[in-house]
């Protein structure tokens, strides 16, 4: 979710230039962060940034720099003489060099109503097509940094669900293995008791307790939810929040195996398909 754009706009007031930075974040949270936008004009923006980018924690910033028409501001030249005068009647006597009168006169500048400080918009009705064609640049160029970084968190997220299938692969080769060890750790129970259970009975014990740490139902889960997440992702155009929810249940599976396991090497690769699913959790962060 992560991206930037930058595009601009020439105005009446000079040249706008409209940044727009995006981070990680669950919900469309848009942040203006600049006073050059009409209020008139911020509900609209809003819609335009919400309907390009539907997650992301959303910065804009707007920047001018004027033009030297703009710049400059009308001066009541009848206020300012008025003011001159005052000041001279004050100290006749006095005699102003040409340093002395500059500074008088950028004092008189400064005084109140002498120079129109009104605000006026930067951006007016005439100049919006502009603008709002500067977003829609912005914007896009924001989508295209998302897209070249998504390429590179598609494969990275996907060889990852693989590694995850292909360890609980591992765990499945180690089925037999861990039935004979449990077996084993009965009999030599009973043996240190110095008791000789019923064949059959033991049998059925047997079953009964090694049904408690059957993985099969784990198995088949694990691997629904992985084919649901390549699904989702490849098929959903803002996956982020479903695959949120499906990594969760493929945690749950993960955790019921390793919690089922009763086996040193099993516990090892559950703690491996751990690590490998919460840097997907981390970069599922990232994804719309």
């Amino acid at each position: 979710m992560t991206g930037y754009g930058k595009a601009e706009a020439l105005v009446a007031a000079g040249k706008l230039t409209v940044e727009i930075r995006t981070l990680n974040g669950k919900n469309a949270d848009i942040n203006l962060k600049s006073s050059l936008l009409p209020k008139d004009k911020e509900l609209l923006v809003r819609q335009m940034i919400a309907d390009f980018l539907s997650r992301g924690t959303i910065d804009v910033f707007l920047t001018l720099d004027p033009s030297p028409d703009a710049v400059s501001r009308p001066i009541n030249a009848a206020l300012a003489k008025e003011y001159l005068s005052e000041a001279v009647s004050i100290a006749p006597e006095i005699s102003l060099n040409a340093v002395a009168k500059a500074t008088l006169l950028s004092s008189i500048l400064r005084m109140p109503d002498v120079v129109d400080s009104k605000k006026q918009d930067v951006i007016t009705e005439e100049d919006w097509p502009a603008v709002a064609s500067a977003f829609e640049s912005a914007l896009s160029e924001v989508n295209s940094y998302r897209s070249k970084e998504g390429v590179a968190l598609y494969k990275d997220v996907t060889s990852r669900v693989g590694n995850i299938l292909s360890l609980y692969q591992e765990v499945e080769a180690l089925e037999g293995e861990r039935i004979e060890t449990v077996r084993a750790k009965l009999l030599k129970a009973l043996d240190e008791l110095s008791q000789k259970p019923d064949q059959s009975r033991f049998e059925q014990e047997m079953i009964f307790y090694l049904e408690k740490y059957d993985i099969n139902e784990e198995k088949v889960r694990l691997r629904q939810h992985c084919k649901y997440f390549m699904d989702t992702i490849d098929g959903d155009p803002c996956p982020g929040k479903k695959l949120g929810f499906i990594i969760q249940e493929m945690g749950r599976e993960i955790n019921t195996t390793g919690s089922k396991a009763n086996h040193a090497q099993i516990q090892k690769l559950v703690v491996q398909m751990k690590d490998e699913l919460e840097k997907i959790r981390e970069q599922s962060m990232n994804i719309l």
